[in-house]
């Protein structure tokens, strides 16, 4: 039986989740690559339904990115979240889940992107950081 101290504990810690996850998409919106990428570990593994394969740690993620800036131009212009949930695991895990629609730049032409977005986070001292992002198309926008 859940007692009404741990029940206003993982209320208060859904809550930084959700936090933690808006200054991260926050950040993704106004493409500012330090603050988006600081809110991963340095062991975050990545899921995109854009790649070819699982991207291991942040810092293939980061080259991949700067490869994209570099090569193909691309530059986020907007994010907005929707119908964002947060699911605690345990005392120190969280799962976050949302739908995104971003406007991004790239090769030229500006693009909007509907998708389907899972962040776990972890309790790494006193932040939440992302430990894994899986993105997939969103229905209806293939």
């Amino acid at each position: 039986m859940i007692d009404r101290a741990e029940e206003t504990a993982v209320a208060s810690d859904a809550e930084e989740v959700l936090a933690a996850a808006r200054d991260l998409v926050t950040a993704f919106a106004r493409h500012d690559t330090a603050a988006y990428f600081d809110a991963f570990t340095a062991d975050a593994t990545f899921i995109f339904h854009t790649t070819d394969a699982r991207l291991g740690s942040r810092a293939e993620y980061e080259r991949l990115w700067e490869r994209w800036e570099t090569e193909d131009g691309f530059r986020v212009l907007s994010c907005r979240s929707r119908n964002g949930e947060v699911r605690m695991v345990g005392r120190d895990g969280a799962v976050f889940s949302h739908d995104v629609e971003t406007n991004v730049a790239a090769q030229g032409e500006t693009s909007t992107v509907f998708e389907r977005e899972t962040i776990v986070f972890e309790r790494v001292g006193p932040r939440w950081l992302a430990v894994h992002e899986h993105l997939s198309p969103a229905p209806g926008h293939r």
